[in-house]
């Protein structure tokens, strides 16, 4: 397997989360995969140590004067007084050369800043920090913007909203890159949450319920998310464990947060969303592949849990 190289972008006063939080993220992803898929460095003005907002410092790997090495995923790390500082030109024509020959590239809370001064988010969808979406939009109006998105993805342009936000928009990396069975397994051994809540566009890549602590429960999930096509009733997935039904039911709703058909359906519709989103395949063969009887229940469904239809949601978000 090819190495994946990710370049983040960090200037002084960076949000030092917003560059930790995604390497952390790829570096999981490594273990969780057993490779050596993502080689992370930390690119800034200089190699001087990168004072960030929390007043931490920085070591960068190399320096823009360095020029571009070859980059496949670009990340423009964000600050929290980002909007109130001029945008060094060096920066910006770094920026636009590396996005350039990169396979993608987006950007960490207010690095959406970066990007739209540098003119590579005209006409695209992207998203920023809550608290400066309003200044962005003024800033930058041939930009979609849409502050209610966790993280958007716009072709190769991937932006996330703030700081932890990084972390979904890197988890989302992973899955495409790596599937959602390395995703998951890298969101449970760093402890995150595997759905935001809020609105249907506040939806991160990962789903659900909360990681079960007991062993039976865990491997339950874990089938659960491998086998989304086979017979996920509850009596099923009991056997499997070895436990009584009503045992089963009623430990999961414990350990998770819910009951055994509402996590099953979540894991489903979060997997059509994804196909929805991410392929162009057929929404009758989507609705069967992921084990739902036919495409009206999954279309009833998905209504119920995001406000709106499976085609309807392709139309607006799809790639």
């Amino acid at each position: 397997m090819a190495v994946h190289k990710v370049a983040i972008v960090a200037m002084q006063g960076v949000q030092l989360l917003d560059v930790i939080g995604p390497s952390d993220v790829f570096a999981e992803a490594n273990r969780q995969s057993g490779t050596d898929h993502y080689s992370v460095e930390v690119v800034s003005a200089s190699t001087a140590p990168v004072r960030g907002s929390s007043g931490l410092t920085l070591l960068p790997d190399r320096a823009m004067d360095d020029g571009i090495a070859d980059i496949d995923t670009l990340l423009v790390a964000g600050d929290p007084l980002i909007h109130k500082r001029p945008l060094p030109i060096s920066l910006l024509t770094w920026v636009k050369d590396a996005s350039a020959r990169a396979s993608r590239f987006g950007s960490v809370c207010s690095g959406a800043f970066v990007l739209g001064e540098a003119g590579l988010l005209n006409g695209r969808r992207a998203t920023t920090h809550w608290s400066q979406a309003a200044e962005f939009g003024k800033r930058f109006p041939e930009v979609k913007l849409e502050p209610n998105r966790i993280f958007t993805k716009d072709g190769n342009v991937w932006t996330s909203a703030g700081v932890t936000a990084g972390i979904d928009l890197a988890l989302a990396i992973v899955e495409k890159d790596l599937g959602l069975h390395i995703a998951l397994k890298v969101a449970r051994e760093l402890v995150v949450f595997l759905k935001r809540p809020g609105g249907q566009t506040q939806f991160s890549t990962l789903l659900a319920g909360q990681l079960a602590q007991k062993t039976p429960i865990r491997a339950a999930q874990d089938y659960i998310a491998d086998n989304l096509s086979a017979d996920l009733g509850v009596g099923a997935i009991a056997r499997r464990t070895g436990m009584s039904e009503r045992n089963f039911s009623r430990q999961f709703k414990q350990e998770v947060g819910m009951t055994p058909a509402d996590y099953v359906e979540s894991m489903r519709l979060e997997a059509g969303r994804r196909l929805a989103e991410d392929t162009s395949i057929p929404l009758k063969k989507i609705a069967t592949d992921i084990g739902f009887h036919d495409d009206i229940a999954f279309r009833r469904s998905f209504v119920r849990r995001f406000g709106t239809s499976p085609a309807a949601y392709r139309k607006s978000f799809g790639s």
